[in-house]
């Protein structure tokens, strides 16, 4: 990798990229389900490619007129998001959601999935005004800034005191506590993400008083089996939602792959909206 700076990928000089679309040019025994010629797009590692090998059960077909660019920044956040707000924050119709992160690849995605699965009220948090300003075109009934210090009561207020039944946290490290205090009795918070700290104070008491479902989750120490049947589940739940043009993410700007250091310069200047695609 250029930086060893995603965990599970840092080791210096390994092929980067996560995710990723093209055409099948040879399938395996065990994905004989797909053929040469397939429009497929993948997640995986080694996407910053002209080719990219993929394991057959996370080969995803691309709906009748999507573009590669638009595929390619599917995978990771239908993957993430489905498996963080269904299999393991248990959403139902009528709760009520908080994605922490919200303007995020990852995020943006979050907050249509919770909205077509019935929540009753989608809150999003970014420290970025402008952004926060564009949540609602993704689903979001409320848009907070998590560096605000009454935040949680601004979410307590939306939801007439009870707080909220889900959080999805990407955020983390200060945001711990007061992601407790802004939950319901009995609610649910999964972590998908560090992006403020790995580490930070925790209340014990507060998480046993809210009797919180307090769960963590990451890719990396999943099995092959494991992240199959998170495809699985993902293709059964959302796949027509995905074909029918209702979950989508921005591009904010595409580079050529030979132009991907200027793409990674431009994603650590954390001036863009959306996802950055490289093509070729």
């Amino acid at each position: 990798a250029r930086a060893a700076a995603h965990p599970g990928h840092a080791t210096p000089g390994a092929p980067i990229g996560l995710e990723w679309a093209g055409e099948v040019v040879e399938a395996g025994a065990e994905a004989q389900h797909l053929a040469p010629g397939d429009r497929v797009m993948c997640s995986g590692s080694g996407g910053y490619a002209e080719y990219a090998v993929c394991d057959g059960g996370r080969a995803l077909p691309m709906p009748a007129g999507m573009d590669f660019a638009e595929a390619a920044t599917l995978p990771i956040a239908l993957l993430t998001m489905h498996d963080a707000l269904v299999t393991n924050g248990r959403l139902q119709a009528g709760d009520s959601v908080l994605i922490q992160g919200a303007s995020s690849g990852v995020g943006l995605m979050g907050l249509q999935i919770a909205k077509a699965r019935g929540a009753r009220l989608v809150i999003g948090s970014s420290t970025h005004a402008e952004r926060r300003g564009r949540l609602a075109a993704f689903g979001a009934d409320r848009a907070i800034d998590p560096r605000d210090p009454a935040w949680v009561d601004a979410v307590l207020a939306a939801t007439e005191g009870r707080g909220v039944e889900l959080i999805v946290d990407m955020v983390s490290g200060p945001v711990a506590n007061p992601n407790m205090k802004a939950a319901a009795v009995r609610g649910r918070i999964v972590n998908v993400g560090r992006l403020g700290g790995n580490t930070g104070e925790f209340d014990f008491d507060l998480h046993a008083l809210r009797r919180i479902d307090y769960v963590g989750v990451t890719f990396r120490t999943r099995t092959v089996a494991e992240v199959r049947e998170i495809v699985r589940r993902m293709r059964a739940d959302l796949w027509d939602l995905v074909t029918a043009g209702r979950l989508r993410l921005p591009i904010d700007r595409s580079f050529p792959l030979e132009e991907a250091a200027a793409a990674q310069a431009h994603m650590r200047a954390n001036a863009h909206f959306g996802k950055i695609v490289l093509t070729i």
